[in-house]
């Protein structure tokens, strides 16, 4: 029987031969990590063996390089990984340290062994539950909240939750309310925001969810987003980077395969083709991996070299832009191309992206699409 995947996506890793950092598709295995050059690959380009691993996180060992954590083999060989944003990072962080606990006793890797652990009852639907919290009349508000002088962006507070469960009467007390946001949390219907709520989930009290104002929590598709203050000394920036940050990750870009003039790669770097037969530029392989950023107010797709680059490569205005899935593949058979999406701005300018999954993509179409509606 083959590994069971735990968590996959991608990630910039260092190399070990010239220590270059690039893009890798990484897979999170039961007993170790494998990482591809590619989604597509079938074979891996290397393989690391979790048994007697340490994880360090975060590491610090690369300056202004954010994001990045390492894994020491019991070679002493070591591993680099960057992720695109903090949420991101402790994800991972969060699953790859427990695949090395359940190798160490000898137990098989479990995210979803709540309903046993808590006893909880077999009449409750988490999923069922996790949508009518989501409802956008009915569920739990989203807000930005500042604490620390840091401001999370969609999240909403333990308490909150809590009260929510009761006035809903999904619960008939708070501890029974804790229980069951205690499941929700377990099973990531649920994830930790802040420093509060990401210690009770690392460390071993009964209850891994806090019932506290000041524990912070957020929807995993929410597009949330923890941030800095600016100080009052901090240079302005250009109106596009004004933007609430909404969602963020990486994608497959399609690159322009005819290199823009100096004077067009000023104003708008990598420009997409208007014509619509330049999304099968793949067989040409020109299809890289970017980091995206999606603002709203105004409405930007700002999009990186994942590999470290603190300036975008281009933006894509947002205002008035039409977003859609594109069927790359008319017979239903399955191939590299799928998952794609179609951006055409207001000037008619084409961008095609493709997500890792049909869940992200959706996910994406439709952030992209509540941005261009309230977006400058």
């Amino acid at each position: 029987m083959e590994p069971k995947r735990i968590r996959e996506g991608y990630l910039v890793k260092r190399g070990s031969v010239f220590n270059t950092w690039k893009p890798m598709w990484v897979v999170l295995l039961e007993d170790g990590i494998e990482f591809y050059k590619k989604k597509s690959d079938n074979s891996p380009k290397g393989m690391i063996p979790l048994k007697g691993s340490t994880l360090t996180s975060p590491c610090q060992d690369f300056g202004k390089r954010m994001f990045v954590f390492k894994i020491t083999t019991t070679k002493q060989q070591d591993h680099f990984f960057q992720a695109a944003f903090l949420e991101e990072r402790d994800a991972w962080v969060r699953d790859i340290k427990k695949a090395i606990k359940c190798i160490e006793g000898g137990q098989k890797f479990a995210r979803k062994s709540t309903r046993r652990s808590i006893r909880l009852p077999e009449t409750i639907d988490l999923g069922a539950l996790y949508l009518s919290m989501k409802d956008t009349e009915k569920g739990i508000k989203e807000l930005n909240l500042e604490k620390d002088k840091k401001i999370f962006n969609h999240c909403f507070t333990g308490n909150c939750v809590i009260d929510w469960l009761v006035s809903n009467q999904s619960v008939r007390n708070r501890q029974e309310g804790l229980m069951i946001a205690s499941s929700l949390l377990n099973e990531g219907y649920l994830q930790p925001a802040g420093d509060m709520s990401k210690s009770a989930v690392d460390g071993t009290a009964e209850n891994p969810f806090l019932d506290n104002p000041d524990a912070f929590y957020y929807f995993p598709d929410s597009g949330f987003f923890c941030e800095e203050n600016s100080s009052d000394d901090d240079v302005i920036l250009k109106e596009e980077f004004r933007g609430v940050i909404i969602k963020q990750g990486c994608l497959l870009k399609q690159e322009n395969r005819n290199r823009p003039r100096p004077e067009e790669e000023q104003s708008t770097p990598l420009r997409a083709k208007k014509s619509h037969s330049s999304l099968w530029g793949h067989r040409r392989k020109n299809w890289k991996v970017r980091k995206f950023i999606l603002r709203e107010d105004p409405a930007y797709l700002h999009y990186y070299d994942p590999a470290g680059a603190e300036d975008p490569l281009g933006a894509i205005h947002l205002r008035g832009c039409v977003v859609t899935s594109v069927e790359s593949n008319s017979n239903g058979r399955k191939s590299e191309e799928e998952n794609l999406f179609e951006i055409i701005t207001a000037d008619e300018v084409h961008y095609f992206l493709q997500a890792a999954s049909p869940k992200e993509r959706t996910e994406w179409i439709k952030a992209i699409q509540v941005a261009s509606r309230t977006g400058k």
